[in-house]
C-alpha cells in the first residue's frame, strides 16, 4: 500500500488513532461501507457506518501475480447486508476495497486492499466470504479457441443479435410453480416449442426481481408453456410474478442462421475436423477417400 510521508509519520509516532474502512459494492450498484471504529467515518464522499456488518482477518498479500487473499466476517442484520440477499446472490462478485485510516484525520490512509467477494457461507446470523485479489482474473482462460461451434454469446457485441425484438423475447406472467425449477406460463402465441431452450429467463417482479436462470426445457402443453430452468432462483418465486423470457441459441452454424439469421456474425469454424478424423490413419478404407493424402 502507498503511504504519504504525513500518514507515515502518524504510523511511526508510537501512539496511533487507526481503524479499518470497507466498501463493497455490488453488481446492481448498490454500495455498501463500513468501519471497526465506534462512529460513522466519512471521506471520498462515502460514508463508512460503525456496525458488524464487515471485518477481516489478516491479509496474504504479494508484489508477484499470486492471488492476494482473505476472509470477510460479517453479521447479517437489516440495516447492512441481509441474509435474503446474500441466498438470492446478490453479493456474489461484488466489489470490495479497504482503507487504514486516522480516523482522528480521515484524510491520513492509505488503501490495502482492492478486490472481489468469493465463496460465501452463513451459519449462525452471521456470514463469511472469501475475498479474491485483481490478480484472481488471470486465472480465467484468455484470447479466443478454435471450435466448431459459435465461440459468443447470444446477444453479446460480437453476436449482435437484438433480443429485444419481438422474435426473440417476450414477458409474461408465471401461472404457476412445480419442484421451484418448472415454471409454467400462459400460451406464447407464435414461438415453436423448444424456441427458449438454452436461453434466459429474467424475473422483472416479486422477490427475485432482477434474477436471472438458465432454461434448461421448453414444452408446450396446450394452451399453456412449461419451462424448466436449471437451478431454482435463490430469492424464491411465485405465480403472478412477471418473467421476461429470451430465445435459447445451442451455437451451431445451422441455428445462426436458420433460427437467427446471423451468419455473417457467426463465431464458429464448422468445417473444422474432428477428434476421430484427426486421430484417423490411412488404411484400405481412407485411401482414395476423405483421409487420403
Amino acid at each position: 500500500m502507498a503511504i504519504d510521508a504525513t500518514f507515515e509519520a502518524h504510523l511511526s509516532s508510537g501512539t496511533t488513532t487507526l481503524c479499518r474502512c470497507w466498501e463493497l459494492i455490488r453488481r446492481d450498484g448498490t454500495r455498501f461501507g463500513f468501519t471497526d471504529h465506534d462512529s460513522d467515518l466519512r471521506f471520498g464522499g462515502r460514508t463508512f457506518a460503525a456496525s458488524d456488518g464487515l471485518s477481516a482477518r489478516a491479509f496474504s498479500q504479494t508484489t508477484g501475480l499470486s492471488v492476494d487473499n482473505s476472509e470477510a466476517l460479517g453479521v447479517i442484520s437489516d440495516t447492512g447486508i441481509r441474509e435474503e440477499d446474500i441466498a438470492a446472490g446478490r453479493f456474489d462478485g461484488a466489489r470490495v476495497s479497504s482503507w487504514l485510516v486516522n480516523w482522528a484525520d480521515p484524510r491520513m490512509r492509505a488503501l490495502q486492499f482492492r478486490g472481489t467477494l468469493g465463496e460465501i457461507e452463513r451459519a449462525g446470523g452471521a456470514f463469511k466470504a472469501e475475498l479474491r485479489g485483481l490478480t484472481e482474473t488471470l486465472n480465467a482462460p484468455q484470447g479466443l479457441t478454435y471450435q466448431s461451434v459459435c465461440s459468443t454469446i447470444l446477444g453479446d457485441e460480437r453476436c449482435r443479435v437484438d433480443l429485444s425484438r419481438p422474435a426473440y423475447s417476450t414477458e409474461a406472467a408465471i401461472v404457476a410453480i412445480q419442484a421451484e425449477k418448472i415454471i409454467a406460463l400462459g400460451p406464447l402465441d407464435g414461438y415453436a416449442p423448444r424456441w427458449f431452450e438454452r436461453g434466459r429467463l429474467v424475473v422483472l417482479s416479486g422477490a427475485s426481481k432482477g434474477d436471472v436462470a438458465l432454461v434448461k426445457n421448453d414444452r408446450g402443453t396446450g394452451s399453456a408453456r412449461r419451462i424448466e430452468i436449471w437451478e431454482s432462483l435463490r430469492g424464491g418465486i411465485a405465480a403472478g410474478d412477471r418473467v421476461r423470457i429470451e430465445a435459447g441459441c445451442d451455437r451451431r452454424e445451422e441455428t445462426c442462421r436458420e433460427k437467427f439469421s446471423n451468419m455473417v456474425n457467426f463465431r464458429g469454424f464448422p468445417h473444422l475436423p474432428g477428434e476421430d478424423w484427426l486421430m484417423a490413419y490411412p488404411n484400405s478404407r481412407t485411401i482414395g477417400g476423405s483421409g487420403d493424402g
